[in-house]
């Protein structure tokens, strides 16, 4: 408890830290550092062991694999680090459905489109979709050549689990995973790469969900996700099917919003048939029609007013099974629409905003508090409750009630307007 530690005069710590910097520098000579990290990793290594073999893992897959364990220190550094900001969604579309991956994308349709066919038929999802999540996982294993990206598997889950905290019981889990991996003989160690956090291979699967999804396409034997891009696809298909793809259907439809629409059926999760929100006004963009008007959708105007608004299908959630974030789905949805051919969306973004931070958000809170609109928690969190008081102060404010968190909300409120 630090408060009651006697107080320190503010010289004592840099006279601290500059001791331990001369220590650190005199170990650094006699070479101790290195068998330092070496002595816990191999503790730690030591002491997993009991976990593993209860987990049915050899003896000689596990010192092979683990043998000369020693924490990355680039992995410790990204499982500790928190992005303060998020890229607006507008620059997270333009670099995910880039000029570059859509020609690669059509490429790689076109490479592959005899076993994309024979993938589609199996597992009833569209090509172009499984296409789309190799090209935003790897940018069609582009991403797998890059040795300043790419790790090893065992060594980044290893880490996580030796470093304790709130990664440890998922480091645990997908370490064993992974090491069942290496014993079924599909994949060796030094090959068995991906990203920090574990996900491996051309579609990054985690090594739980490769055990249960990936499939061995080719016919070699092996559920190879990382060399045989044919088994990393099909195991993306079967994974999308596994989660209910429904055969036959879209992701979701760009639309166009009535003048004075009532800003509360974008509230998240409420779903109307195509029918029903049309007789509220909503229409596809461009005068198209909706191919079938007992779907079922919920409407998403990620950027309130100030950017394209959207119907979403049943396959928008499926798409979210593989990465649970609206700006993903919608990434591929998009892109896999513009690799059959299709536009770029007909409404434009409002690109003169960006999102706010977590400490914005929880002072747009309190300033809605302030004057007579929420009274929430101040979480920094924009939910339904925080939306209705957005809205409530927007009409108002004589503004079109949206609900969208924008920098210039926050300005007006900070204003007192």
């Amino acid at each position: 408890m630090a408060f009651l530690s006697p107080p320190v005069s503010a010289a004592r710590p840099f006279a601290a830290a500059g001791t331990r910097v001369v220590l650190l520098f005199l170990m650094l000579l006699a070479g101790l550092v290195p068998a330092m990290a070496d002595a816990a990793g191999a503790r730690w290594v030591a002491s997993f062991w009991p976990t593993a073999q209860k987990a049915g893992i050899s003896r000689s897959v596990y010192n092979s694999a683990l043998g000369n364990f020693t924490p990355d220190p680039d992995v410790l550094a990204k499982a500790s680090s928190q992005a303060e900001f998020v890229k607006p969604l507008w620059d997270y579309l333009d670099s995910a459905v880039s000029a570059k991956r859509l020609e690669n994308g059509r490429e790689a349709m076109r490479q592959y489109g005899r076993q994309l066919q024979q993938i589609e038929q199996t597992f009833g999802v569209d090509r172009s979709v499984v296409v789309a999540i190799w090209g935003m996982e790897s940018s069609y294993g582009q991403i797998l050549t890059n040795d300043k990206i790419v790790k090893n598997t065992i060594r980044s889950l290893a880490t996580l689990a030796y470093q304790g905290g709130s990664r440890a019981k998922y480091g645990r889990q997908q370490l064993i995973a992974a090491l069942k991996i290496l014993q079924r003989g599909d994949v060796d160690a030094r090959h068995m790469v991906g990203s920090w956090a574990g996900a491996m291979g051309h579609t990054q699967f985690i090594p739980t969900t490769y055990q249960a999804y990936a499939v061995d396409f080719d016919g070699d034997g092996k559920r190879n996700v990382w060399t045989s891009e044919v088994d990393a696809l099909a195991s993306t298909a079967n994974y999308l099917a596994k989660m209910g793809w429904r055969h036959g259907q879209t992701w979701g439809y760009e639309v166009e919003l009535p003048a004075g629409f009532d800003w509360r059926h974008a509230d998240s999760g409420k779903a109307l048939s195509l029918d029903q929100w049309r007789k509220l006004g909503i229409h596809r963009v461009a005068g198209r029609p909706f191919p079938a008007s007992n779907d079922t959708a919920t409407l998403y105007a990620p950027a309130g007013a100030g950017g394209p608004a959207f119907l979403l299908l049943h396959n928008f959630k499926v798409i979210k099974r593989y990465n649970n974030a609206d700006a993903y789905a919608l990434a591929v949805g998009h892109l896999s629409d513009r690799l059959r051919g299709g536009g770029e969306f007909v409404s434009g973004w409002s690109r003169d905003v960006r999102p706010l931070s977590a400490a914005e958000r929880a002072e747009l809170q309190q300033l809605l508090g302030r004057h007579g609109y929420y009274s929430g928690s101040v979480d920094g969190k924009i939910g339904a409750g925080t939306r209705l008081a957005i809205r409530q102060y927007q009409a108002a404010a004589g503004d079109i009630p949206d609900g969208y968190a924008s920098t210039g909300l926050l300005q007006q409120l900070r204003s007192g307007r």
